[in-house]
């Protein structure tokens, strides 16, 4: 029951929102300018989180997917509509919360080894961003960071306490994506599935069809996931089952190697984490990986790998881009050994702290090497190294590369572990179908940097503070079953089946 404090304030707000409505509405009735209707709404809007940043936080889950990129001053400034804004509105109050009560955020999320990676990611952000070549732009970049990390990390682990929650969260973020998946798929079809047309139908809510399908092939795993859980519940299991044969082909005709990969990936990931295998067959494929790096080294084999710049293209279908990856002649391809090539020359005359965030543009084509300069070289849409091991290392040093490489080895080993910890079964679903967002998530950005973007990088960071709040909840539930089983004198085992 509300106190009478509580009675009063709201009878305030009520009596003062109604008094700016009518304010308005006679404004309008007088002056027939329709600007006058603007501030009662979006004064409701702002008051919203102040009022319930909870619910708040949950309707921004449902605006990512359908947030569109809106560009100011000739492209100079950028920001996406609603949910940056709604970010705004959502950080000073929840520091202002933290600040007030420190034991908002609990003890269990502080120290957590996840937590304490992120951490250090960003306290090295904060010194790669001291000693940057060009400091307005990384301040713009640690400031975008802020405000991701405290809205898509702290405040998930403040709203998701019970299984109810992660279920809303999935739901609002899964099915705006897929609705918006199913009206690009048939435009795409009016077009023949045309390749150039992949970046086109996706737009406004998408940059292009790499982001795009990028998040098709994080949300892919959590439908998997979901159908596993609604044993029982016929229709809405064959919803699922619909829904999951969509976005083969939906992933498929979106024409982004990387995103068919992830599925790939993540379905592997699922089999290494059952078997208890996924650190070592991690740790295998890096080894492979730099073993394959330094054979090209040796020597400048690489050199062997460089393009026809007149045959060089971009492929106008995805079956001609597969083809001509393995030829050397397709464009993307290309230009992606020509950005990684500059990026390892770059780093070595910064090392430790990078050319700063926000910097490789501004320095990379005098460290390239021409002979493997392609036709889009140019790169008119500033881009940046397309790979985010190479990101880190150019624009934030060695430590932010090595930080990144622990992050993505700490969240498969803590997932494996919470996985074979957990005893109900809705958590070790649910930690399984994250660990296949992180997974899937972890190759696309290993063929871009998109967890700087608004889509990505929010699906990137609630699962990985999803995984946090889930491994105090499983520990919770497995200590409840325990202590049943010892009061009824049932094994705990027997007892889970």
């Amino acid at each position: 029951m509300r106190s009478i404090s509580q009675i009063i304030s709201s009878q305030w707000i009520l009596l003062a929102g109604s008094l700016v409505f009518f304010c308005c509405i006679s404004a309008f009735a007088y002056t027939s300018e329709f600007l006058w209707l603007i501030p009662p709404f979006a004064l409701a809007f702002a008051a919203w989180p102040v009022l319930n940043w909870k619910s708040f936080f949950l309707f921004m889950i449902f605006a990512i997917p359908l947030s569109a990129e809106v560009t100011f001053l000739n492209g100079r400034l950028a920001t996406t509509v609603p949910d940056e804004q709604m970010m705004w509105l959502l950080v000073p109050i929840i520091i202002l919360v933290i600040l007030y009560r420190p034991r908002t955020l609990p003890s269990w999320f502080l120290r957590h080894p996840l937590t304490l990676i992120l951490f250090l990611q960003f306290v090295w952000l904060i010194v790669a961003v001291l000693f940057s070549e060009n400091l307005l732009p990384s301040l713009k970049f640690l400031a975008a960071k802020s405000w991701f990390l405290l809205s898509y990390l702290i405040l998930p682990v403040l709203v998701f306490r019970s299984k109810k929650d992660l279920k809303k969260a999935f739901l609002l973020f899964v099915i705006p994506v897929t609705l918006h998946a199913i009206f690009a798929f048939c435009w795409h079809y009016k077009s023949n599935f045309g390749f150039f047309e992949s970046n086109r139908v996706v737009k406004p809510f998408y940059q292009n069809h790499v982001d795009y399908s990028t998040i098709l092939s994080m949300v892919f795993p959590l439908l998997l996931i979901a159908y596993q859980m609604v044993k029982g519940k016929k229709w809405l299991r064959i919803l699922l089952l619909v829904t999951i044969i969509f976005y083969l082909p939906a992933i498929y005709f979106a024409s982004a190697r990387a995103a068919m990969l992830a599925v790939v990936f993540a379905l592997a990931i699922n089999w290494f984490v059952r078997k208890k295998i996924v650190m070592s067959m991690m740790t295998a494929g890096f080894l492979l990986l730099f073993t394959l790096i330094g054979f090209l080294a040796h020597n400048n084999k690489y050199f062997n790998l460089r393009p026809d710049f007149h045959t060089t293209a971009t492929q106008e279908s995805f079956i001609e881009t597969v083809t001509a990856s393995f030829a050397g002649k397709d464009m993307s391809s290309m230009e992606r050994f020509y950005r990684w090539i500059a990026s390892v020359r770059m780093s070595a005359d910064r090392p430790l702290t990078g050319v700063g965030p926000n910097n490789f543009y501004d320095h990379y084509k005098g460290y390239a090497i021409t002979m493997f300069k392609t036709w889009v070289s140019r790169n008119e849409e500033k881009s940046t190294t397309h790979n985010y091991f190479l990101f880190m290392l150019v624009e934030q040093g060695w430590p932010a590369m090595i930080l990144y490489g622990v992050l993505v080895f700490g969240v498969l080993y803590h997932g494996q572990r919470m996985y074979h910890e957990a005893r109900d079964p809705f958590y070790k679903k649910a930690i399984m179908g994250l660990i296949m967002v992180f997974a899937a998530g972890f190759v696309n950005n290993f063929f871009s940097e998109l967890i700087e973007t608004h889509k990505v990088g929010a699906l990137f960071y609630i699962s990985i503070a999803s995984l946090i709040v889930i491994d105090h909840l499983s520990r919770q539930r497995n200590k409840q079953l325990s202590e049943a089983s010892t009061d009824t004198g049932i094994s705990p085992f027997i007892q889970d089946k």
